[in-house]
């Protein structure tokens, strides 16, 4: 049995890695790809999901642009670690595709209302979109079984101390998802930073086909790297999906900075000194790292 998804996103790099996931496990039924500001410019993300779906030749799921910069922050960019473009190292064709008239929020709403039953979004961006959606539609939530985020951290950040990219992005956004009261699994830089490719996977990913040959190029040119290979964050949503057994998760409140040198943090709870036996997100804090790089492998093996 498939699992309706929709996946909203900022490729870059590990976005792209995951969007390959997605688009060609048949476990997944991928009915909407929304873009958003994050990595880069949400002109480039969007045209860098048009690219991927034409490359895995999926130009049946549609494409809608989201939010150019975030709700109060000033937008930041990483094109340092993603490039310019958001996906360099790989020379896509250019797209001809054209993206959805719908905005994102809209496309999101006629999604969710045309399901019959409610639908998981995974969010591997900043979370401007899905605040939107919560703020402009709360009618939907009904329909919204649950967010699997990409983002968030309890035990330190990439771009502070304590603050992640994603949430750190858009902050304002994160605490309204997060205090919206819907089902969230984060999946942070507890998880993601254990989660590798090694040098040796890599190597042995350019010689699977041609999606390993484009994806090693992209991860060739990713300028995120931790001791013992590179992260794929973004990826750790889909294989948390396909293999929740997995991950180790434990239930807290998460509040979000958004304000301060703290800004972007997301604050757990774990002596439940301040929640008071509330709990709003499941929050994974380990993963079995070398599965999950098996399971990437033979994931792409199975690719064009």
């Amino acid at each position: 049995m498939t699992l309706p998804i929709i996946l909203d996103m900022d490729p870059g790099i590990d976005d792209a890695a995951a969007i390959a996931i997605a688009v060609n496990n048949p476990d997944f039924e991928v009915r909407l790809l929304t873009s958003v500001a994050g990595n880069v410019s949400v002109d480039k993300t969007t045209t860098n999901e048009l690219k991927l779906l034409e490359f895995f030749e999926r130009t049946d799921i549609p494409v809608a642009m989201g939010a150019k910069q975030p709700l109060k922050k000033a937008y930041q960019d990483a094109a340092n670690i993603h490039g310019v473009s958001g996906m360099e190292g790989y020379d896509f064709p250019p797209v001809t595709t054209p993206v959805d008239q719908r905005d994102a929020v809209s496309a999101m709403v006629d999604v969710l209302t045309a399901a019959a039953a409610p639908m998981t979004i995974v969010a591997t961006g900043s979370y401007t979109n899905i605040a939107n959606l919560l703020t402009q539609h709360p009618e939907v939530k009904v329909k919204i079984d649950r967010f699997v985020l990409m983002g968030g951290s309890i035990s330190g950040g990439n771009v502070s101390s304590v603050a992640e990219f994603n949430v750190f992005t858009d902050p304002d956004a994160a605490k309204i998802v997060f205090e919206a009261g819907v089902p969230i699994v984060m999946i942070g830089l507890d998880v993601t930073l254990k989660a590798l490719i090694s040098p040796a996977a890599m190597a042995k990913l350019a010689t699977l086909n041609a999606s390993g040959k484009m994806l090693s190029s992209l991860l060739h040119s990713y300028q995120d790297e931790e001791a013992g290979g590179k992260p794929m964050h973004d990826v750790n949503t889909l294989f948390y999906l396909l293999h929740p057994e997995k991950f180790t998760l434990e239930r807290y409140q998460i509040d979000v900075v958004t304000e301060g040198p703290a800004i972007g943090a997301t604050v757990a709870d774990t002596q439940n000194r301040w929640s008071n036996g509330r709990t709003n997100a499941d929050v994974a804090v380990a993963v079995d790292a070398g599965y999950f790089e098996n399971w990437f492998l033979a994931s792409v093996a199975k690719m064009r």
